[in-house]
Order: C-alpha cells, then sequence, then structure tokens
C-alpha cells in the first residue's frame, strides 16, 4: 500500500486529511454488512440487490479509506483507492467503479440496466471487502 498516492491525492485537493474514528469505521462496516446480507436476498428485486450491494461496498471501500486517515468528498474515489488502502488490483476495483457508473445513471437518469450475473460479482467484491475491511479497525488510534 503507498500512502505517498494517497499524499498526492491531498495535494491536488482530491483527498482531505481527517482522523478515523472507531465509531465511524464500525458504523460504516456494520451497516455495509447488513446491507450486503439484505443483498443476498432473492425475494428483493434486482434493483433493489444491486443497490444494496453497491451501497455495503462504498460503505466499506469508505471505511478503508477512513481507517487510513483520510476522506473524500467524490464517491468513485473511495473505489480508486483501493489498491493504497488494501492493495487490491485494478482488475479488483474495477467491477466497483463499473457499477459506481450503472449506479449513477440509475440515480441521476432513472435508468438501470443491471442483470443477475453482474449483481452476483459485485456481491462477491463485497464478500472480499468484508473479509480485509475489519481488519484494518487496528490502524484506528
Amino acid at each position: 500500500m503507498t500512502s505517498d498516492a494517497l499524499a498526492n491525492l491531498v495535494k491536488i485537493r482530491k483527498l482531505k486529511v481527517e482522523a478515523s474514528s472507531l465509531r465511524e469505521f464500525d458504523g460504516l462496516v456494520r451497516s455495509a454488512l447488513e446491507r450486503a446480507t439484505d443483498a443476498q436476498n432473492s425475494s428483493l428485486t434486482l434493483a433493489s440487490r444491486f443497490t444494496l450491494a453497491y451501497d455495503a461496498s462504498h460503505a466499506l471501500a469508505l471505511a478503508a479509506l477512513r481507517a487510513h486517515g483520510y476522506r473524500s468528498e467524490d464517491r468513485y474515489l473511495v473505489f480508486q483507492c483501493l489498491p493504497h488502502t488494501l492493495g487490491w488490483t485494478a482488475d479488483q476495483w474495477r467491477i466497483l467503479d463499473y457499477c459506481h457508473k450503472k449506479r449513477n445513471l440509475a440515480e441521476y437518469e432513472g435508468h438501470l440496466d443491471v442483470d443477475d450475473p453482474l449483481v452476483m460479482e459485485l456481491i462477491s467484491v463485497v464478500n472480499m471487502l468484508q473479509q480485509q475491511v475489519p481488519a484494518l479497525r487496528t490502524r484506528i488510534v
């Protein structure tokens, strides 16, 4: 993980340095876990499952960024920082970027185009985040 990349994002005002808190971190993780559980409920619509999984992924990625002492005003940036907060490869976080674009189309243009394989892939990525992010709690003092 390269903190230099995160520091560079501060220099260009894409990130802000802000002390993390256990309360915020725990709240983000708890919220994400609840949403991730609900996203696996096959009785919900595909759109609802997508939204729940996306929101869970965002909360976990934000928790990872906050554990490193940074905050972003841009939703997409928390996903792009995963190589620096969790050591993820581009292949691992790009699905989240793709889902972010899908989410924005739904949110701002009222058009959500998702299918079952995409939702299942997103849930799989959320599961990976769930396995890694809680360990970052030890970074917070």
